[in-house]
């Protein structure tokens, strides 16, 4: 059975990769709020083994379900793969914080990776970015700002983590975009749970071979300690994250394989929306009045992108009648 989300695409359809987005962006934020969640009952490395375990086993189950297992191979193994440490890098220095950070420095540290995209887009991708987009862009960056607020006397060093795993994650987009375009949704998955294993056996093996000092490991458990021991809690959460977080990610692949990144980038914003709902629900921490208005300007730079580009599907439309437009 031939399922289009999972097989290998060759053409730009903007409009489903928006709602594709959406759908990544509201699974992928649940599943973050969680892992903050559950920080103080596992490990960065326990749960990262344990969801890319669940990860993998589900991903044979959807090849085999599509009566091909073939797609689990990528074409460009080089790219998959350096795409899929690209993201295992980005995990670690993104949740390594969870414990001290709030789920909207988190989310909106890791949200700086538009900037990074922006500089490396050109150069690497050769997309032009229009006076539309780019002002959409700095918008939702100048909201991400506000919520971030680094200027404030409360602001820790500790919030540079999710900004370096915005550059990673910024590195995996334009790898996405220029090496793994071809590629089928499943492979960069099944790519990204095998590094994800690797790196959670890798920690857990040298922070029990090399256990860091008593005082380090009380100060960092989340990230100093290998394998805590597991209960039924956490093995229940390791299969919701491992359905969220593959649900999540195929969504997110297949949306930057079928538009421009500089088109989603804006758009990508809603995670922070969606995050902030999560932290309510789970934390009970209500964004202030600054961080709503950053908001503001995050949905109004979505807002702006999607109205342009309906614009230009149009204006394709009459200037070509015999095209498709999404």
């Amino acid at each position: 059975m031939k399922i289009g989300l999972f097989s290998r695409t060759d053409s730009d359809r903007p409009m489903l990769a928006i709602v594709l987005l959406l759908v990544a962006t509201f699974t992928l934020g649940l599943q973050d709020s969680l892992m903050k969640f559950m920080s103080s009952q596992t490990s960065f490395w326990q749960i990262q083994t344990l969801r890319s375990t669940g990860n993998l086993l589900l991903l044979i189950l959807m090849a085999s379900f599509t009566g091909s297992l073939a797609l689990l191979l990528p074409v460009n193994w080089k790219a998959v793969y350096l795409r899929a440490l690209f993201l295992a890098v980005c995990m670690f220095f993104f949740f390594s914080g969870a414990p001290f950070l709030t789920v909207a420095q988190m989310a909106t540290g890791l949200y700086t990776y538009p900037f990074f995209i922006c500089v490396m887009a050109g150069p690497l991708l050769g997309e032009t970015l229009g006076p539309w987009r780019l002002a959409s862009i700095c918008l939702g960056i100048s909201g991400a700002l506000l919520i971030l607020s680094p200027w404030q006397d409360g602001f820790s060093v500790v919030q540079l983590l999710p900004i370096l795993a915005g550059f990673f994650f910024a590195c995996n987009i334009i790898t996405l975009r220029r090496a793994c375009r071809h590629e089928s949704t499943l492979a960069l998955a099944f790519a990204t749970g095998v590094v994800f294993l690797i790196s959670g056996l890798c920690g857990i093996f040298l922070l029990t071979v090399f256990a860091p000092a008593v005082t380090v490991q009380q100060a960092m458990p989340y990230v100093a300690i290998g394998w805590p021991q597991l209960t039924l809690a956490v093995a229940a959460f390791a299969v919701l994250a491992s359905l969220l977080n593959l649900t999540g990610n195929i969504c997110l692949s297949r949306a930057y394989q079928t538009a421009d990144s500089s088109l989603l980038a804006p758009l990508d914003f809603s995670y922070l929306i969606f995050a902030a709902i999560w932290g309510k629900i789970l934390f009970d921490q209500w964004p202030t009045p600054l961080t709503l208005f950053g908001m503001l300007l995050i949905i109004s730079a979505g807002a702006t992108i999607a109205w342009r580009e309906q614009l230009n599907a149009r204006s394709s439309s009459a200037t070509n009648p015999g095209s498709l437009a999404d």
